[in-house]
């Protein structure tokens, strides 16, 4: 049995624990932090990243894997389209001189990172994210999902196409889509890891 709580309560957990303990982008330097210790990098990394906070993830690990001088490049699947934090990490990768790219054939790579959609996605998958989809699930690279398997809804873990992870890394708690609906077929292996956030309302133990 794992903890688990829902999106909502994720949300509000985040907002009080920025408000009152960490900073944002410290939290987002933990979560990317996590994301790379708890993983096995062969490189060349394919990171590929989508928009808000979950790219922003991406880019702290994307960065990580440059100082350990393992291969890598970003992604992007849309242009502009970064949070406030995100844009802070980006930045630092192209400091780095991390290549970027925007439409590459994702075979030439060993290992993916998912950072396409966050834990807060509902609704259909539409481009270019659902190509992208499609490419990664066809690829025979090693994937690793951050948070929550890009497709995933959150709270009730269904969907019509979603990422299939050999490992995904949920960030703060488990949420009710690491357990529910599409989430066995999804996830072959998953892991949660704590960065600090403090849990605010109601939670369930699922398996």
């Amino acid at each position: 049995m794992a903890t688990c709580v829902s999106t909502e309560v994720m949300r509000n957990s985040d907002r009080w624990t920025i408000e009152n303990l960490v900073s944002s982008k410290e939290l987002m330097e933990r979560a990317g932090r996590a994301i790379f210790e708890h993983a096995d990098w062969k490189g060349p990394v394919g990171i590929i990243c989508g928009k808000g906070n979950n790219a922003g993830d991406g880019f702290v690990v994307a960065s990580l894997l440059k100082d350990h001088g393992i291969e890598c490049e970003i992604v992007l699947l849309f242009e502009d389209s970064f949070s406030e934090d995100g844009r802070y990490f980006f930045d630092r990768c192209v400091e780095k001189e991390i290549p970027v790219v925007h439409d590459v054939d994702y075979g030439k790579y060993k290992t993916i990172l998912d950072c396409i959609f966050g834990t807060g996605f509902k609704g259909e998958v539409r481009e270019p994210a659902k190509s992208a989809i499609e490419k990664i699930n066809s690829s025979s690279a090693y994937v690793i999902s951050a948070d929550i398997n890009s497709g995933l809804n959150g709270d009730t873990g269904l969907s019509d196409l979603y990422v299939i992870s050999d490992l995904t890394v949920s960030i703060g708690t488990f949420k009710y889509g690491h357990f529910l609906g599409n989430a066995k077929t999804a996830m072959k292996e998953k892991v949660n890891c704590d960065i600090g956030i403090r849990i605010i309302g109601e939670t369930k133990e699922l398996s």
